[in-house]
């Protein structure tokens, strides 16, 4: 009975043993299995993090080829234009070329016809100052020349008496040696010009200083057709009342000087302009 208790226990022992053993083993085998599905995990999260490294270049190469293209669209298309503008410029240029002869003769008829005009209103101006200097103070009587145009600025003292618009005897002598010039040349036009100060004025006939500076000027616009035989057509009356002024109207001295009457000979424009178109051709 003994024998049959101890073989009974040594064979427990014995599959006991057994046991321990191959589960040592399995246990050994699972770690093993467990490590290489950790790194088979390491692996192939870094293989997902490398495409995705991989997915974000491409998309990357892919919207800069795209760009590139659409570059290359817009620069064929500039070439495209410029090409287009460097035949046109080059056209323009030939073009240029071709007319600087004209060109050249227009400018030179130009400077002709400045040179004829500026030599014709410089010698107005010495027969003017030549002629009304002769008994006449300088400050009463101003003549200058600008460009093409010449002024003949003459103090309402020498023509009118104080607030009226009827001229003084001494204005006939003034207004015979100014028409005498004025017929000499008989292709220039004439505007006459009356301007007063602010000093406020309302009379018979006389509403305001518009009304007496219009009717200044055209006394003056009648003793030149009437009396001195210049032509109607040429003269041109005006009233520019007190609004060009020469100096503020701040003294009786400066209004003094900004009652006055100018007369302005000056080239007839359409004559001017047909005299440049003639020798543009």
């Amino acid at each position: 009975m003994k024998k049959i208790i101890t073989l009974l226990v040594l064979t427990i022992t014995l599959a006991s043993c057994k046991s321990n053993k191959e589960y040592a083993a399995l246990e050994a085998k699972y770690t093993q299995t467990k490590d290489q599905l950790l790194a088979v995990e390491t692996n192939l999260q870094k293989c997902l993090i490398e495409k995705e490294k991989q997915e974000t270049k491409a998309f990357a190469l892919g919207e800069q080829v795209k760009y590139l293209k659409e570059d290359k669209k817009t620069a064929l298309k500039q070439v495209e234009n410029l090409t287009v503008l460097t035949q046109s410029s080059s056209d323009n240029i030939k073009n240029v070329i071709s007319q600087l002869s004209e060109k050249d003769k227009y400018i030179n008829g130009v400077r002709k016809a400045m040179t004829q005009k500026d030599s014709l209103n410089l010698a107005i101006k010495y027969h003017l100052t030549k002629n009304l200097t002769d008994g006449i103070q300088d400050k009463d009587i101003e003549v200058n020349v600008e460009k093409t145009v010449v002024f003949i600025s003459i103090s309402d003292k020498l023509l009118f008496k104080s607030g009226s618009y009827n001229v003084t005897d001494k204005a006939y002598t003034v207004l015979e040696k100014i028409a005498k010039v004025i017929n000499d040349q008989p292709k220039m036009e004439v505007m006459i010009e009356g301007h007063t100060d602010t000093t406020p004025i309302k009379r018979d006939l006389i509403q305001d200083n518009w009304d007496l500076s219009a009717l200044r000027a055209t006394s003056i616009t009648r003793i030149l057709q009437y009396k001195y035989g210049v032509k109607p057509e040429r003269l041109i009356a005006a009233g520019r009342s007190q609004y060009v002024p020469l100096a503020p109207n701040d003294t009786a001295e400066n209004k003094a000087k900004n009652r006055r009457t100018k007369i302005i000979i000056m080239p007839k424009l359409n004559q001017f302009f047909d005299l440049l178109e003639q020798d543009a051709e």
